[in-house]
């Protein structure tokens, strides 16, 4: 099995994060932020990970530390997961529609952290989540997985529905990178 679980705590936040890339879906997710524990429990159902959280945090402050620890931590468990890489598929992508809203996801799992995002300059809040902290968490998954990561909301208006089909669409290329098909690291420099 695949499985990985992190331990965090800083100043701000305490995070404990389990997730195995082969699982069926379950999930238990306790977080203070509503919004996250949705968005986190949607990734694990359509990526079909097994996906244990807990996290405390400074919400008192604002949900910003939270929601980018969480990525932070889920970026950490999935490398750790992953091992060596060997006979992994590298590469996902998704598109993902959500009534109006209709988002892309590539993502690479190449060794370098890099993340790109363009969503319209959309913003508000969702119920009291600020929608750039997708940005934030999402953010931190990359450069901790060191992986390559493109969103790009292609549509959408109604953020609660834009900010599903990113989850959603993240989910599933997750899904398809970490997939096993046997032989070596997947790379033409035999690393990743």
């Amino acid at each position: 099995m695949r499985e990985a679980e992190i331990k965090r705590e800083t100043l701000e936040t305490k995070i404990n994060l389990y997730i195995n890339l082969d699982g069926s879906g379950s999930y238990e997710v306790k977080t203070p932020v509503g919004f996250l524990n949705h968005m986190l429990e949607s990734f694990a159902k359509h990526g079909r990970f097994d996906l244990k959280v807990e996290a405390e945090g400074d919400i008192h402050v604002s949900f910003h530390h939270t929601v980018e620890d969480c990525g932070i931590v889920l970026g950490k468990a999935v490398l750790k997961a992953l091992g060596d890489l060997k006979g992994i598929r590298r590469f996902g992508d998704a598109i993902v529609p959500m009534d109006e809203a209709l988002v892309l996801c590539a993502l690479d799992l190449s060794g370098r952290g890099l993340f790109f995002y363009e969503d319209k300059n959309l913003r508000g809040k969702i119920t009291e989540f600020d929608f750039e902290l997708i940005w934030e968490f999402l953010k931190g998954f990359a450069l901790e997985s060191r992986s390559t990561l493109h969103i790009k909301v292609l549509e959408g208006r109604i953020l609660h529905h834009v900010a599903e089909a990113v989850f959603k669409s993240f989910s599933l290329a997750l899904k398809e990178s970490v997939g096993f098909f046997g032989g070596n690291v997947p790379s033409t420099k035999g690393v990743l």
